[in-house]
């Protein structure tokens, strides 16, 4: 009965990186109409040179939600993320980077040449990428003034971001601005805040069509901080953060952790990554339902969201708000 009322409920999920990847894992378990909206700016590593070579926008992002999403074979995953490890110019490229390039240049866009390998992975989703458009360059400014350009730079750079902007900005793809209309509820993923969310929030075609959408918005709060872009924040500063780039409608619920760290593990991550829990700060959040739960798995010495846990608060939100 639930699925047959709510396969109709589309949920659009918008981010980029391993967060939204991880995310949708979970989320696809559950009876949503659902839409992965999937920023197109990444420029490192493969998905940079093949970007150079044929002019084409981002895949690593894409390919990272195509296998999120498919309900194929596991080992079917692993050959898609498989990473080439030789001395030809195939060193550094992934299966699926290749397959996504290979199935644009076929169909004539990215969009297109996902839709195509979609039958392939059954996939329980769409997947819409962010804009078309080659050449998409992310800026950021620095808090002493400088201006890096890339994405790849800007993570990399070892100064705190004030601020993300394009270079030139992109035309948005108008799945995307559709997907968002309609939608019934917006899930901004956890992830880098300003090399993953922002860059779907930094125009105003996208900010617009949210303010114009029925939903709410939902934010999935990042379990630990990120060096250069959220040191020393605190759960209210990432809410904050966003609802800086959002327009007239803010945040409306959020999902945070509240399961007690592994101490040993914590450590780790302050001495080698120089990253720290975020502390969930109700007494600083207003007008924000706070959905918390113990969201953690550390599989492998690594903190990572309970992606089940997560997909089941996000549809218990919707059976709610029916």
């Amino acid at each position: 009965m639930l699925e047959g009322e709510y396969m109709n409920k589309k949920v659009v999920v918008l981010g980029g990186g391993t967060g939204l990847s991880t995310l949708l894992k979970g989320l696809k378990l559950f009876p949503v109409n659902l839409s992965a909206i999937v920023s197109v700016c990444d420029d490192g590593k493969s998905t940079g040179r093949l970007r150079t070579e044929f002019n084409q926008v981002a895949v690593g992002d894409i390919r990272r939600v195509l296998v999120a999403l498919s309900e194929t074979e596991e080992a079917f995953d692993d050959i898609l993320n498989y990473r080439f490890h030789t001395t030809s110019d195939l060193d550094g490229h992934t299966v699926g980077n290749l397959l996504l390039t290979a199935a644009s240049n076929i169909h004539g866009n990215m969009s297109k040449g996902i839709k195509s390998l979609s039958k392939v992975l059954n996939l329980k989703g769409d997947v819409i990428p962010f804009s078309e458009e080659t050449g998409i360059t992310l800026m950021g400014e620095m808090d002493d003034g400088s201006i890096v350009e890339g994405e790849h730079n800007i993570t990399e750079t070892n100064k705190k971001i004030k601020r993300v902007f394009y270079k030139k900005v992109p035309k948005v793809s108008p799945d995307a601005l559709k997907a968002i209309k309609h939608a019934d509820l917006i899930v901004l993923s956890m992830g880098s805040i300003y090399t993953s969310i922002l860059p779907n929030l930094i125009c105003k075609e996208v900010v617009d069509a949210i303010d114009n959408s029925k939903a709410d918005i939902m934010y999935i709060c990042n379990i630990v901080t990120q060096p250069g872009e959220t040191d020393d924040f605190k759960a209210s500063d990432h809410i904050n953060l966003i609802n800086d780039y959002l327009g007239r409608k803010k945040i409306k619920v959020g999902i945070f952790n509240k399961e007690e760290m592994d101490p040993v593990l914590v450590k780790k991550y302050e001495t080698e990554e120089q990253k720290d829990p975020v502390i969930l700060d109700k007494e600083n959040i207003n007008n924000i339902e706070i959905i918390e739960d113990d969201l953690i798995t550390s599989d492998e010495g690594v903190f990572r969201h309970d992606t089940t846990r997560l997909g089941f608060h996000i549809f218990e939100y919707l059976l709610r708000k029916k």
